[in-house]
């Protein structure tokens, strides 16, 4: 019993050792978006750190304090609203952001405003993306939206972040003009898709669902030739009444044109639906343990 708790012990503090780590690595590379391709240029891509740089040119406050100060009552005010581990962490994750943004001093590295939105959105969202995969957020627009989400239920959260951000590019286009806040929508577009795929994933894979006659021969194959497993589901065709031989197989994405093959060899005539699965943990791929 004892052996099982120092396991479990070991295995939360590693966890928490990795998430912390993670937090750290995610809130430096966002912060690098802002004085390296954002500020130059006066990108102001939404969120709480959208309003800052607004409100650092007419202030005499830098970006990241400004990040910080707006920041603190909103996580005051909604912390029991998303528990207090996870308002901890975000509290941890914001501070750190707000001090990375102000410590990195102010450079054009990129020398174009195209390049400065596309790499600046990326490195934005590939920054947020590891934070939210340590269980925490960067910026209190995340606890406005759920806190106005529990007052408007009829609004999901996503629709409420995206009026924040529209709010706050619209603002931006009064402070620096109609350009720099279209720039700002594309660097935002680009960071929320670099942040989607960090959160998914990249153990992307391929799910397979195969019907045919011949489902016996094709697992036989998989088996052997490929070296994976399968999932039997119990079927039965609609029109026939008769049980038909319906399978379940998930592979990687270098291993799904040798299925595709295996199965056309077999049965010319099954019928195949294949589709992107943006993570696949478990036997065969990345262990549940190692997320």
């Amino acid at each position: 019993m004892q052996n099982i708790k120092e396991i479990n012990f070991r295995k939360e503090g590693k966890q928490l050792l990795k998430d912390y780590a993670l937090i750290v690595l995610g809130t430096f590379l966002a912060a690098l978006s802002l004085p390296l391709f954002f500020l130059p240029y006066d990108i102001a891509p939404g969120g709480i750190s959208g309003i800052s740089t607004v409100l650092a040119s007419v202030l005499p406050l830098s970006v990241g304090l400004i990040s910080f100060v707006l920041n603190v009552p909103l996580f005051l005010i909604g912390w029991r609203t998303v528990g207090w581990r996870f308002a901890v962490r975000s509290f941890i994750a914001m501070s750190l952001m707000s001090l990375f943004i102000d410590l990195v001093p102010v450079r054009d590295v990129s020398g174009n405003v195209m390049l400065a939105s596309v790499f600046g959105g990326v490195l934005l969202g590939v920054g947020l993306g590891l934070v939210v995969r340590a269980g925490a957020t960067t910026g209190g627009t995340d606890m406005a939206a759920k806190m106005i989400h529990s007052r408007v239920a009829f609004l999901p959260i996503a629709a409420i972040l995206f009026l924040i951000d529209g709010l706050v590019v619209a603002v931006a286009a009064l402070a620096f003009g109609l350009q720099a806040a279209l720039w700002a929508l594309i660097a935002l577009f680009v960071s929320s898709q670099a942040m989607d795929s960090v959160i998914k994933g990249f153990n992307t894979a391929m799910q397979f669902m195969i019907i045919s006659r011949d489902a016996e021969e094709i697992v036989r194959r998989i088996h052997t030739e490929i070296d994976r497993g399968c999932t039997r589901l119990m079927a039965e065709g609609t029109y026939s009444r008769l049980p038909v031989g319906t399978l379940l197989c998930v592979v990687s994405r270098t291993e799904a044109p040798r299925l595709k093959k295996l199965v056309a060899e077999v049965d010319p005539q099954a019928f195949v639906t294949v589709c992107n699965v943006h993570e696949a943990l478990g036997e065969g791929f990345t262990g549940i343990d190692d997320e």
